[in-house]
C-alpha cells in the first residue's frame, strides 16, 4: 500500500489578469481544472484536503483584477495520475468507470421476442 499523503507536495500555480469581473469565478474554476490537467500530466494529483489558494486584487490604474491561483499535489507516477481523483487526507479517490460501454448486448434482440 503506498502512503501518498506522506509524499511531499508540489506547489502548482498560476497568475494573470481578469478584464470582467462577472467572469472571476468561472475562470477561476477553468484555471484550477487547468492546473489539474497539467499535474495530472506529469505525475501528480492534487490533494483534495487542502483548497485551493485563489486571490485577487484590483488594479484601479489599469483596470483589471489580478489574481494568483496555488494547488498542491503529490507525485503517484504519470500511470497512477490518470486513474486516481486525488488524495483525501489518508484514503485515495479514484476515478470511476465510464459505464458507456453497456449498450444492445444486455437487450434482447427483437428476433428472440415472441
Amino acid at each position: 500500500m503506498d502512503a501518498f499523503h506522506h509524499r511531499p507536495l508540489k506547489k502548482f500555480s498560476l497568475d494573470g489578469n481578469i478584464h470582467d469581473d462577472s467572469a472571476i469565478w468561472r475562470l477561476k474554476n477553468e484555471y484550477i481544472a487547468l492546473l489539474t490537467t497539467e499535474m495530472k500530466m506529469l505525475g501528480y494529483v492534487p490533494r483534495l484536503d487542502i483548497n485551493a489558494d485563489f486571490t485577487i486584487e484590483y488594479n484601479e490604474q489599469k483596470q483589471h483584477f489580478t489574481f494568483e491561483l496555488s494547488l498542491y499535489g503529490v507525485y503517484v507516477g504519470k500511470r497512477k495520475s490518470e486513474w486516481i481523483t486525488g488524495i483525501d487526507e489518508t484514503k485515495v479517490i479514484y476515478t470511476q468507470k465510464s459505464r458507456s460501454s453497456e449498450s444492445s448486448q444486455d437487450l434482447e434482440s427483437p428476433s428472440n421476442l415472441k
